[in-house]
């Protein structure tokens, strides 16, 4: 089997806001689709959290690498994109492309074998896995009914993040915190997310302390990005001193970039995205070392459907990673999937089981948000 063709497209029209300072809208390119064809008819789809032109630049010197040669192994070849672009960043955009590219190399490498991509990867740790509903804080009159909504829906577990928080005051974070806690319940799973990667980031150890002091009080399970991403001796010490376990990383790339917090033991949980890292082999480095050094990894998942199929494969491939991020009310999760996602009574995902990532895609949808792209091999 050998690869005939890398194409991508980004996604517009339905992205999200991030809660960032300099706020998203809808037709920003955040998110940009990589299909991998091959000489057999196959197309397996990776997912990037770049922008459209910045993925179009990097395949322009990553796709003579890759078009004619034979796929023998999606690991061996995302290395070769690795080492052969050493240069150009170690990072950044060519990083981010190639994430999307390895998972399109699992998914029509599975597809070839008959096999889902978890199986290939090393492990079937469990058959479902718990998605908790991520959404961003905002005033209790307008956050509680939403909880409130995906509660019903047959969500447990929920993470409220970015917004006002530590962007206003104390006491306006601990109103949310407790609305929050008082909508979905005293045994759901509840999660804050700081966002301390947004810009000009204001806040340090000490402000971190103090809050997770209040976050402990209303049984928070993890609280996320408490630091600027950069923060290793920070973020060294907060775990060391925090009541509630403390969680990042999600900006990294490469396993390296890692290595010195998973050895500083600087977080509890740890959170690459793999639609930036690297793809799920850079994901699975991570993970399992971080296993090794006492923590968990719960995939960071604001981006895609596609990045959601890898986040499931890696949940069956990891023992520890039981939890999954559902970036809700997102057209680009929601809506390029066939048939939805559907929680099952215990408000689990199933992992897919098909070939490949396993998930039947949306075409029509996926080329809407694309303006036509074809994606896929006719």
């Amino acid at each position: 089997m050998k690869i005939r063709n890398v194409v991508s497209a980004g996604l517009i029209g339905a992205t999200p806001k991030g809660g960032w300072a300099n706020e998203l809208n809808p037709n920003d390119s955040l998110h940009t689709l990589i299909a991998v064809h091959t000489d057999d008819g196959l197309t397996g789809l990776g997912s990037v959290f770049t922008h459209q032109d910045l993925v179009a630049g990097s395949l322009s010197v990553l796709r003579d690498l890759l078009v004619g040669e034979e796929l023998d192994s999606p690991s061996a070849m995302t290395e070769r994109l690795h080492q052969a672009t050493f240069w150009m960043g170690r990072g950044g955009s060519i990083t981010h492309t190639i994430s999307g590219i390895n998972m399109a190399l699992w998914d029509v490498f599975g597809q070839h074998a008959g096999l889902p991509v978890s199986r290939l990867l090393g492990g079937d740790h469990r058959s479902k896995v718990r998605p908790y509903a991520s959404l961003l804080m905002d005033e209790p009159s307008v956050m509680v009914p939403r909880l409130e909504g995906y509660a019903s829906e047959g969500f447990r577990a929920f993470k409220i993040g970015w917004g006002s928080f530590g962007r206003d005051s104390a006491a306006t974070d601990e109103r949310i915190v407790a609305a929050a806690r008082e909508a979905v319940g005293p045994d759901a799973l509840l999660a804050v997310d700081a966002g301390g990667s947004d810009g000009f980031w204001p806040h340090g150890y000490k402000w971190a302390l103090n809050t997770s002091h209040m976050l402990h009080d209303y049984g928070v399970a993890w609280f996320e990005e408490a630091l600027s991403p950069d923060d290793l001796a920070g973020f060294t010490e907060l775990t060391k001193h925090s009541r509630v376990p403390i969680s990042g990383a999600e900006t990294l790339t490469r396993r390296q970039s890692f290595t010195p917090f998973i050895d500083a033991r600087a977080f509890d949980i740890i959170q690459p995205d793999v639609t930036k890292v690297g793809g799920l082999d850079e994901s699975l480095a991570v993970g399992r070392r971080a296993e090794e050094a006492g923590m968990r990894l719960i995939p960071h998942g604001w981006n895609t459907a596609v990045g959601l199929a890898a986040d499931l494969h890696t949940a069956a491939a990891l023992p520890r990673t039981d939890l999954v991020e559902y970036c809700t009310g997102s057209a680009y999760i929601d809506d390029i999937v066939e048939d939805g996602w559907r929680l099952d009574e215990n408000g689990l995902l199933d992992i897919p089981s098909d070939p490949g990532l396993g998930i039947s895609w949306d075409r029509d949808e996926i080329k809407k948000y694309t303006g036509g792209a074809s994606l896929f091999l006719e």
